[in-house]
Parts: C-alpha cells; structure tokens; sequence
C-alpha cells in the first residue's frame, strides 16, 4: 500500500515536471506602421497630460475640487487615443496661467468626465 502510494506521488510529481518544463506554444507577428506611430502617438498625448496634471498648482485645484490626483491620471490614462489627442492638444494651446476661463473650462471638462464615469460624485443625485 505504500509502495502505491509512492507510485503514485513520483507518477503525479514526474507529470507536473515534465508539464512544467514542456515550452509553450509563442506566436508572433509583424506590427504595422500605422500600430507602431499610434502608440508612440499616445504615449507622447499622455506624457503631456500627465506633466499638466503633475503641476503643484492642477493637483491643489483638483483636490480642493474634490478629485484626488491619481484618480485624474487614472482616468486620463482611460481616454481614448482621440480623446487623449483632443485634450493633449486643448491643454497645450491653453495659455499658461493667462486665460482664467480656459483652465475652468478644462477642469470642467476633466470633472464632468470623472462625473459620467462614476469616479467622483459631485453634482449629488437627489
């Protein structure tokens, strides 16, 4: 009865090994231009919200606002290749700090769109 159970646990022990070192199937394919130019695209789009949003005088905004930071960048990291292309290029024609009225238009726009995705409440549902 021992000697089964041995069997057995060596039979078990040599299947999870050779199962384990056995390589698995890889598949791989060429990417295209287009593929390659969209991510490069949307990596630059974000790394300038990102530096917008990393600003002292966004993040204290968007707390006082209600919003933490990292919930921003989650949800602008969310957005869309053509929404994050829309807002990269809204923030950077945004004059610095001179035009009051364009940056409460893009925190607006920031707000309502954590609004509609449920990440904050702020306008409370009654």
């Amino acid at each position: 009865m021992i000697m089964s159970f041995r069997r057995s646990v060596v039979a078990v022990t040599l299947v999870a090994f050779m199962a384990a070192i056995s390589p698995a199937p890889a598949s791989a394919a060429m990417i295209d231009t287009n593929a390659a130019v969209a991510a490069t695209t949307r990596a630059a789009d974000l790394a300038r919200v990102d530096s917008v949003l990393a600003r002292a005088d966004v993040q204290q905004r968007l707390t006082g606002l209600g919003v933490e930071p990292q919930a921003a960048h989650d949800r602008a990291a969310a957005l869309t290749d053509a929404e994050l292309a829309n807002f990269a290029t809204q923030l950077e024609n945004a004059p610095a700090g001179g035009d009051i009225l364009a940056v409460i238009g893009v925190v607006f726009v920031v707000l309502m769109i954590l609004e509609f995705t449920g990440v904050i409440d702020i306008f409370k549902k009654v």
